[in-house]
């Protein structure tokens, strides 16, 4: 199979689809405690445009556009913002949300997008860490079945 099979209208349809899927993931990612959704579900999503420019576009264009590094890099980041974050609050209590009860911003109006204090950070956190190892997973299997062929 070479990385050229997939037709123009796949990959048209893919340029137009990949940011839209990215955004969608992004608004989920976003308001993740006003709305159904956060950052596991926003990362899936967001990891499904990466997956689709696997698919589309193939192996050889994806390993152009990949870095593996930066991918682990972000991945870990995104988990230890998750744990610093759970971490502030351990005076009172492990996830305590410091940041709502009496921290200097993201203590809003209930019901607005800055109202519920860590975690809209939390949420980013761990999309981060849901779409970075998904697309790196992905990317590691079609790399190592390609080896295998």
């Amino acid at each position: 199979m070479n990385d050229s099979d997939m037709g123009v209208i796949v990959r048209t349809a893919a340029r137009a689809t990949i940011p839209l899927i990215g955004i969608f993931g992004a608004y989920v990612v976003m308001h993740g405690h006003l709305t159904p959704g956060g950052g596991f579900q926003g990362g899936a999503t967001i990891a499904g445009a990466g997956i689709l420019f696997l698919i589309a576009f193939g192996l050889g264009e994806m390993k152009k556009r990949y870095n593996k590094h930066l991918y682990s890099a972000l991945e870990g980041l995104g988990g230890l913002v998750f744990l610093g974050a759970a971490m502030l609050g351990i005076g009172t209590a492990f996830f305590y949300n410091t940041l709502w009860h009496n921290g200097p911003f993201f203590n809003g109006k209930p019901g607005t997008l800055l109202s519920a204090g860590f975690l809209p950070i939390m949420n980013l956190a761990v999309g981060l860490k849901v779409f970075t190892g998904l697309v790196s997973a992905l990317t590691a299997i079609a790399l190592w079945r390609r080896w295998k062929s």
